[in-house]
């Protein structure tokens, strides 16, 4: 259900806007000051101002479209987090391609599944990932490669690919295309509740969107310095952090990812205001000494003013967002006080629903499904690519996106989290489908059966365990088994997916229809 351009007399926040327009925008009205500053861990930080990281975005994309690359088309960006993973993404939707994102900690296999369901005619990646980007993207027409891997020279040299410098042209050739907000912008694959990865498509309009919502959710202003580390392949570091700073002319700190050691020092160095974070990275953090004179004001992440992390001195503000929703649903109160753990009230530019599986609203003190209802194209992913169906089946008759996760209704409209669909997985951050790592164990020869649940982690929040039914039993397991579907795991899905724990049982709890009773395994995994 993609928004329609055809209705009469409608003018969206956006028309004649799009992302091209933001960055030459800010480059005119804050040439000189800061936009992205790379802080590699083993060089000094390079600063990027607004002028200069515009100029050769345009020379990127001339050189894009020099190599062949048209509107329409799809390119891998397979980077960890580094400066040329952003100068990457903006070129591309100068250009009028769609940039799609990966995850680099992606098994052979998920890069495969990636490049030919978006249909990639090129990837650009690092040292690191060259040979499996290559091996695996089959279908694509060239590759380039950086010259080093987030900031560390690489390990050893590279055969594969052209080098990511020769692909910049002269900026005054800078393809020039209509202005159209309603545009495929951008594709990024997320963990559903099936098996394969689904990839939600941005237009122009989602991004701008997450640019300002996010902006004004966070209270983010031109003098603040946005520090970022959590991956710019995902939604939280691209558009709650990059494309907020853009959207208000303020700066943002790139780290490779997140090191405990060095977040003060980079904060401290760079003067640091605001960060995204996870349970997991304030965790590490505890362990650190904290410093007296940082400059943070605010820290956005899962739950409101967690107590545990009251040491930090920094307010926190919860929040519940998902790739499809571009911004948070779901914010904390800036200015006010807010009711620790919850994750904040229903966000002004949404509806928000919480029903129980018939569709009667819960009450105060219930815990519900939640859907939420915007407009797709605008403050709703356009489409999951290449699947109809899926995008069909994720809205309801009524127009809301079917979440799958659940919540609480708190007095005043406050919101907790309750639980997630139950067959998701959240490791350190990642949503990661139960079945996906079930499919991958049940054809390894011995295995009758398998189920994967979630248990408690006390740095990831989850991980992966495999409760696993043998052939014949577990007496007459084969003595291997163990090793053979360990492999399986580690050659066809990404690392943090693979189980943790795997158990052998001869049987397991059943629910209705002889159904797996998963809360049951959970409750054994403790």
């Amino acid at each position: 259900m993609p928004l329609q351009q055809t209705s009469a007399g409608i003018v969206g926040p956006f028309d004649g806007l799009d992302v091209p327009w933001l960055l030459k925008m800010r480059a005119e009205v804050r040439r000189d000051h800061p936009f992205l500053i790379w802080a590699p861990f083993d060089a000094p930080a390079r600063r990027w101002s607004y002028g200069e990281f515009h100029e050769r975005v345009g020379a990127l994309a001339a050189g894009l479209a020099r190599r062949g690359i048209k509107p329409g088309e799809y390119v891998l960006i397979h980077l960890d987090n580094c400066i040329e993973a952003m100068l990457a993404w903006f070129a591309c939707v100068e250009l009028g391609a769609i940039a799609v994102t990966t995850n680099t900690r992606s098994a052979p296999a998920e890069i495969a599944y990636f490049a030919d369901h978006c249909g990639a005619v090129a990837a650009i990646t690092q040292p690191a990932y060259a040979e499996a980007v290559a091996q695996n993207c089959r279908n694509i027409s060239w590759m380039a490669v950086t010259s080093h891997d987030a900031g560390t020279a690489p390990a050893q040299a590279v055969s594969r690919g052209d080098s990511f410098e020769s692909l910049f042209a002269d900026s005054a050739n800078r393809p020039c295309r209509p202005t159209d907000p309603l545009a495929p912008c951008s594709v990024q694959y997320t963990s559903g509740t099936t098996s394969r990865p689904k990839a939600v498509l941005w237009t122009h309009a989602n991004a701008l969107w997450g640019a300002k919502i996010n902006a004004a959710h966070e209270d983010l202003h031109e003098g603040d310095v946005h520090q970022a580390y959590l991956p710019l392949f995902h939604t939280n570091a691209l558009a709650y952090s990059m494309l907020a700073t853009l959207w208000v002319g303020a700066s943002c700190v790139i780290q490779p990812r997140f090191s405990a050691s060095r977040f003060w020092g980079v904060a401290r160095e760079h003067g640091a205001t605001w960060t995204s974070t996870i349970p997991f990275c304030m965790k590490a953090l505890l362990e650190q000494e904290i410093p007296k004179d940082h400059k943070f004001r605010l820290w956005g992440t899962a739950i409101n003013e967690p107590p545990a992390f009251a040491a930090f001195g920094v307010k926190m503000i919860g929040w519940w967002g998902m790739t499809e929703t571009i911004t948070h649903g779901i914010i904390g109160e800036v200015d006010q006080p807010n009711i620790p753990m919850s994750i904040g009230r229903a966000a002004p530019e949404y509806v928000i629903r919480i029903t129980d599986d018939d569709g009667r609203p819960t009450e105060v003190g219930g815990t519900g499904n939640l859907a939420i209802k915007g407009i797709p194209g605008l403050s709703l992913f356009a489409e999951y690519l290449h699947n109809e169906k899926a995008t069909r089946e994720s809205f309801d008759g009524h127009g809301f996106f079917l979440t799958g996760d659940r919540v609480e209704r708190l007095a005043n409209g406050t919101i907790r989290f309750g639980d997630r669909a139950k067959d998701m997985l959240k490791v350190g951050g990642e949503n990661v489908a139960a079945s996906e790592i079930e499919q991958v164990i049940a054809v390894v020869p011995g295995v009758r059966e398998a189920a994967v649940v979630a248990k408690k982690h006390p740095m990831l929040d989850e991980v992966p365990v495999v409760f696993i039914i043998p052939q014949g039993g577990v007496a007459g397991a084969a003595p291997d088994l163990h090793d053979r579907v360990m492999a399986a795991c580690r050659n066809s899905l990404a690392d943090f997916k693979v189980p943790r724990e795997i158990r052998f049982v001869d049987d397991m709890p059943r629910s209705t229809l002889e159904k797996v009773a998963k809360a049951e395994l959970r409750k054994m995994v403790g």
